[in-house]
């Protein structure tokens, strides 16, 4: 997805506050844009999301929604959760079991007058797929079909912000992979700023405009998930990110003119991207996604597998799909590359664990960081 979605007022946040529980973070998110927050248990994303509702109150902060400031604490502004114009979808769904879908939607319609709220409540349902079920309970309706009625109704509100709550958390696999789609298309339509909350990477990445990655309430990294996941900030952002091949290395030299430096890893040069930031002879972290370690093929080898070639041996194999997932120690090294192949591939080469195999690490793919301790710079 793109970048900025609109230049309308969107979402601005930054609440810090140092306890009970820790806050240091600020998001953003435009109108029309879907942001997620992502990170592990404990980082505050439930709680930065509480506070906008305005069920949680943090000790310092400001939030402003479409040009409305709900939160100044320097101001002495704390607009009540009920003046908030913000739609919310929850994991657990919360409708009301006694009701209909059509009168669950409904029931968030007490801005609109009474004989105008049934028919809003079928276009809702009518808009997220749900035409045709409206006198249903949600006992009669399936775990991804209460989860559409649960969006209907965070819209009825005519929100200015829509806020979700590990929403598809509670659905089986192919039922998520349908909600995925239909958010996509309904996102389309929304011209609000959406926050996302998930503890999955994958989701945030095929869903999301742009991640914000947090821990222990603060907010290391903000930005595309292309940018969050080949470009992290850190190595703490790397690993928070899934970002598994993570190593350390010496800035060796730099070559300018050919746009390259050298870095010293494991007994070997590797190319990287030229990177005048770091001082030669320096430590930095370095790491490289997955897809861009390339297998050298045994059948067709490829003027490619000059490029920073190593050579180790396969430690691990999983199949998943029609996809190997694999491990490779190089020799002398005490972390495995790890990288994926199609399976036909890896029958191809005879892969299999203690099997001699090498790579190439694609020197475009290579991303220099300061190590932890940020001695590097």
């Amino acid at each position: 997805m793109s970048g900025r979605a609109s230049d309308m007022p969107g979402l601005a946040a930054a609440l810090r506050q140092g306890g009970p529980i820790a806050l240091d973070a600020r998001i953003d998110c435009a109108a029309g844009e879907i942001l997620a927050l992502v990170g592990p248990s404990g980082s505050g994303k439930t709680t930065i999301l509480r506070a906008i509702a305005g069920t949680y109150r943090p000790q310092h902060g400001r939030i402003a929604v479409g040009g409305e400031t709900w939160l100044d604490d320097s101001s002495g502004i704390c607009l009540p959760a009920h003046r908030r114009r913000v739609g919310i979808v929850f994991q657990s769904y919360a409708l009301f079991p006694h009701m209909t879908a059509q009168e669950n939607v409904a029931a968030a319609m007490g801005h609109l007058p009474r004989a105008e709220r049934p028919a809003r409540a079928a276009r809702l349902l009518d808009m997220v797929h749900l035409s045709g079920l409206e006198a249903r309970r949600p006992s009669a309706l399936s775990g991804g079909q209460q989860q559409r009625v649960a969006v209907a109704r965070a819209l009825a509100r005519d929100p200015a912000l829509l806020l979700l709550d590990e929403p598809f958390a509670a659905v089986d696999k192919a039922t998520r992979q349908r909600l995925y789609r239909e958010i996509v298309e309904l996102r389309r339509t929304l011209r609000m700023p959406v926050v996302l909350v998930t503890h999955d990477l994958d989701e945030a990445s095929m869903l999301a405009d742009r991640i914000a990655v947090l821990h222990r309430g603060r907010t290391l990294q903000a930005g595309t998930p292309q940018e969050v996941t080949r470009r992290p900030v850190s190595p703490d952002v790397a690993r928070l990110v899934d970002l598994h091949n993570l190593f350390e290395a010496t800035l060796a030299e730099h070559r300018p003119a050919a746009g390259r430096s050298l870095i010293e890893w494991n007994g070997q040069r590797l190319e990287v991207a030229h990177a005048p930031g770091f001082a030669v002879g320096c430590r930095v972290a370095w790491a490289v996604p997955s897809g861009f370690v390339v297998l050298h093929r045994r059948d067709r080898p490829s003027r490619g597998d000059r490029e920073n070639p190593v050579a180790g041996t396969i430690e691990t194999m999983l199949a998943i799909g029609e996809m190997a997932q694999l491990s490779l120690r190089p020799h002398g090294q005490a972390l495995p590359i790890r990288f994926a192949v199609p399976m036909h591939v890896a029958e191809r080469n005879g892969l299999a664990p203690g099997v001699e195999a090498a790579v190439s690490l694609l020197a475009e793919g290579i991303h220099l960081m300061a190590p932890s301790d940020g001695a590097a710079r």
